[in-house]
């Protein structure tokens, strides 16, 4: 089980931690659940969140395995709910989109963008820790808190407004990026 905390502060994000909890050693899957049940009531007591964001179940093919990812979310909010923190669910998609703006895009993809946008020095190798983060940043930006960006009259205009100026002499263009959701004053 992954696991992100951020820091809203104003209109902007703080990292704090990303984690995750190991649970591939216990058998049993009651087991499991109970732990992860007390390491999400331990972070609660000890950064105390005004509010929780969490993946919501997809389908697969293996319905013994979303099953258990359902029973596991499930506790995960009980846990949340039992402190009365209010909890909100994000499709994997939405998450994925928010982050990288492709829906699609593979977790790596995501590790790399969250990297990017909250200045994470290393990434760590498994990443459902940055699957737990990417959630709590899906909610940041859907949660009302951050300025919409410039609106475009379309396609053609977004791109001349965003293109990176050709570079002179020749030399290689750069792999600029850049962040729309960020309000001109």
């Amino acid at each position: 089980m992954g696991f992100g905390l951020i820091k809203v502060v104003g209109k902007k994000m703080e990292f704090i931690q990303l984690n995750e909890l190991l649970l591939t050693k216990y058998k049993d899957h009651y087991v499991k659940l109970k732990l992860i049940f007390e390491r999400t009531i331990q972070l609660i007591d000890t950064y105390k969140p005004d509010e929780i964001a969490i993946e919501a179940p997809f389908f697969g093919k293996n319905v013994q395995s979303m099953l258990k990812l359902g029973r596991a979310q499930g506790v995960a909010m009980a846990a949340g709910l039992s402190r009365e923190i209010p909890i909100t669910e994000y499709l994997p998609k939405k998450i994925k989109m928010a982050i990288t703006g492709n829906g699609n895009a593979s977790k790596e993809q995501v590790a790399k963008m969250l990297q990017s946008l909250l200045g994470l020095k290393t990434l760590p190798k498994n990443l459902d820790s940055t699957d737990g983060l990417a959630a709590a940043v899906c909610h940041f930006y859907n949660s009302s808190r951050v300025e919409i960006g410039t609106s475009y009259t379309g396609w053609e205009a977004f791109v001349k407004q965003n293109s990176p100026q050709a570079p002179k002499g020749g030399a290689q263009r750069s792999n600029t990026v850049i962040d729309l959701r960020k309000k001109k004053n």
